[in-house]
């Protein structure tokens, strides 16, 4: 990777996986829903607060040698709704799509009220919320009707 006056290049990878279009300034929240630390072995690069035409300002992350589950874009969907997931095999995209966040969120995130019933280890019920809004993020529990907000999200991961 060099930088100039004008340019950021950042290398390609041959396999792997590139999130782009993360809302700006999610990027480490991405990598750390992922349980990415680094010490896998694997080359990851950040790229933070990059211009793009399409929504200004952008974080980006290539990861190599790994393709997601549908879990964890899911879990992506939940803190930048506009991102975008790109395979990559043997240098080229091999499928491209961009996440969405499903109208019912289970088993992902938590409650936030201590007393739900999500929450309690005698009833076997997975959490489950509603998306009330994407942009900003806003679920509501199903059991409890709580309202999570994007902050209460991103404390989970």
């Amino acid at each position: 990777m060099y930088m100039s006056k004008k340019t950021l290049k950042v290398s390609k990878i041959k396999d792997g996986t590139v999130i782009d279009h993360i809302t700006r300034g999610h990027a480490l929240d991405v990598i750390k829903l992922l349980g990415i630390d680094g010490r896998s072995g694997g080359v990851v690069t950040i790229a933070i607060n990059v211009p793009s035409k399409k929504l200004g300002v952008k974080d980006m992350v290539k990861i190599e040698g790994r393709e997601l589950n549908p879990e964890e874009v899911d879990k992506i969907a939940l803190i930048s709704p506009r991102a975008t997931i790109n395979i990559i095999r043997d240098y080229k995209v091999v499928e491209k799509q961009k996440v969405k966040l499903p109208p019912i969120v289970q088993g992902i995130i938590k409650c936030i009220k201590p007393s739900c019933i999500s929450n309690s280890e005698k009833e076997p019920v997975k959490p489950k919320f509603y998306v009330v809004s994407e942009n900003p993020l806003r679920l509501r529990c199903h059991y409890c009707n709580s309202i999570l907000e994007e902050e209460d999200v991103l404390k989970q991961f």
